[in-house]
């Protein structure tokens, strides 16, 4: 019976996991070109949103346009950041 107890905290956790990259990890209004996952992009002043999951929501103030930069989280690359930073 062990075993269905194992998969089922697994199942929990990666739940709670999903839920927790959606969660935001640090908001940034900027206009610099130096950032680890911009890439040397030159957008000018932008609001940068990075959440749990590493993926990064930047907001180019002058046209409004939003992009998506970084790399996303998922599955078991999720579930290890998850039981790491909760711990």
């Amino acid at each position: 019976m062990t075993q269905f107890n194992d998969r089922v905290e697994k199942q929990r956790l990666k739940i709670e996991a999903e839920e927790w990259a959606n969660g935001v990890k640090s908001i940034h209004a900027h206009s610099l070109t130096s950032l680890w996952y911009d890439k040397g992009r030159e957008d000018g002043s932008v609001l940068d949103v990075q959440y749990n999951d590493g993926r990064v929501k930047r907001e180019i103030t002058s046209t409004g346009e939003t992009i998506i930069l970084g790399t996303q989280l998922i599955g078991d690359a999720l579930l290890e950041q998850y039981v790491r930073e909760s711990n």
